[in-house]
Formats: structure tokens, C-alpha cells, sequence
């Protein structure tokens, strides 16, 4: 039989620690072909690349392991992938170890977990890993306990179609780590500000800042699954309809 053929994938870019770490950790499992973008594509979400193109160079930074580097966004490394690169549609994609906390409302802004998704609409079985650490340098080692442990089950349960895991992990040591746990997205939300300072112009330019605010208590979500030291695995759909609200709707005078 066929190795499983492994498409790997990120948004911190090529050079990152947690992509090495995750194709380490896969590359047990099957080949492994890693397109990854060139320079970090953080907060992308699921940005295509429409006004110029795309450039695809090979790389040879894993060692025996066919890699490339793309000059678009996670999204563009998976579409090339899949109709540029590729002879047969991979088994499994795998996004991340993605540098920081995509849990909760996070999702939605990750380019780490729209990567996934992408992989979820091509009906390709699809999972974003990320680590509670935003450091360059930060220690992967639990990440790869936990990625090896879902990649066993992707290879033997059925996995539905249309659907992807989003998968975050605490920054501790493995003995630490509780288990792995199935989650529901926690609801938090970024309370926003922005650092405005001036160029030497004299003319004004904004930072990004603000603090995540973590408001879900209850029992299943993934925000308190790892203040608690789990390992969070909740499904995730690219589907957005509000289907409950549908009755209701109807009922508007449209």
C-alpha cells in the first residue's frame, strides 16, 4: 500500500521552528511534502492572493524532505499545493505548530487554521496545531507528543468531510500535560487599542495592541480546557450559517 501523503503547511513561515518541529513529528506517518509561505503571514485568516502572482521556489531547509516556499498567504500555499504540485490530492494537511494561542475567537484571524480549512473544502482531513507561545525559540516538545497522538487517530477513524480540528496546546512539559481533550470553541474576545506614534515625517502610523479577554467559564471550552493544562481539540466547520436562526427569520416581513 501507498504511504499516506502528508501536505504540510503554515503561516509563520518557512523558516519557523514550529514548522520543523510538526514535520518532525510527521514524517513518521507518511511523506511528507511541506509548501510553506516565505516570510511570516500571521493574522492573514483566509486571504488569497487576486492582484499579483505567486511565485513557488523549492527549498531543500528539510533535510530528504520536498519542500517549497510560496510568496502568498497559508490559503495560496494549499491551492498550489494541491493543483500546481501535487499528482493525487494528499491524505492529511497539517498547518501550524503555529507560534501562539489559536483558541476561541482566535480562528477566526489564523492563517494557521484557515490553511486547514482550505484543506476541509477540498475534502482533505485537516488539522491546525498551534502552542501557547509566541517565542521564536519556544519548546516544542509537548506540541509533537500531542500531534503524533492525532495523527494516529487521523489515520485510523473515519474523519467527516467538510470539517477540520483546531487543535492548541499548553506551554508545559509533558509530564505536566493532562491529557487531550475534546473542546467546544470558548467564547473570548480582543479588547483592541492601537499605538499610534510618528514617522520622522511627522506623520502618524498605528500598532496593533490590546489584551485577549477570556470570558467562558464553562466546563467544555477550549479556553479553559488549557488554563487547566488539556490539550484542546474542538471541530471546526466552514459552514458559518446560523441554522438555528433560520425559523426565525422566516418570520420577518421580507
Amino acid at each position: 500500500m501507498k504511504k499516506p501523503l502528508i501536505l504540510v503547511t503554515n503561516d509563520d513561515g518557512i523558516t519557523a521552528k514550529g514548522i520543523k518541529s510538526l514535520v518532525e513529528a510527521v514524517q513518521e506517518f507518511g511523506d511528507v511534502v511541506v509548501v510553506a509561505p516565505d516570510s511570516p503571514q500571521s493574522g492573514m485568516g483566509h486571504a488569497i492572493t487576486v492582484n499579483q502572482p505567486l511565485r513557488l521556489t523549492a527549498s531543500t531547509i528539510f533535510e530528504g524532505i520536498e519542500a517549497y516556499t510560496c510568496t502568498g498567504t497559508p490559503v495560496d500555499c494549499v491551492k498550489l499545493a494541491i493543483y500546481e504540485i501535487f499528482k493525487r490530492k494528499p491524505d492529511i494537511l497539517v498547518s501550524g505548530i503555529n507560534h501562539g494561542d489559536n483558541s476561541s475567537s482566535n480562528v477566526l484571524y489564523s492563517g494557521t487554521m484557515s490553511a486547514a480549512v482550505e484543506g476541509a473544502m477540498e475534502a482533505i482531513p485537516s488539522v491546525g496545531f498551534s502552542l501557547l507561545d509566541h517565542g521564536s525559540d519556544a519548546d516544542f516538545t509537548t506540541s509533537k507528543h500531542v500531534v503524533k497522538k492525532v495523527m494516529q487517530q487521523l489515520l485510523t477513524q473515519k474523519f467527516p468531510l467538510g470539517t477540520c480540528l483546531n487543535v492548541n496546546i499548553p506551554n508545559c512539559a509533558v509530564e505536566d500535560l493532562k491529557g487531550i481533550k475534546i473542546c467546544r470553541q470558548g467564547k473570548a474576545h480582543w479588547e483592541d487599542r492601537f499605538d499610534k506614534r510618528l514617522d520622522q515625517f511627522g506623520k502618524p502610523y498605528y500598532w496593533l495592541t490590546g489584551e485577549f479577554k477570556r470570558v467562558d467559564k464553562g466546563s467544555e471550552a477550549d479556553t479553559l480546557a488549557l488554563d487547566q493544562n488539556w490539550a484542546s481539540v474542538v471541530p471546526i466547520q466552514y459552514d458559518m450559517t446560523a441554522h438555528h436562526l433560520i425559523p426565525e427569520l422566516t418570520e420577518w416581513d421580507l
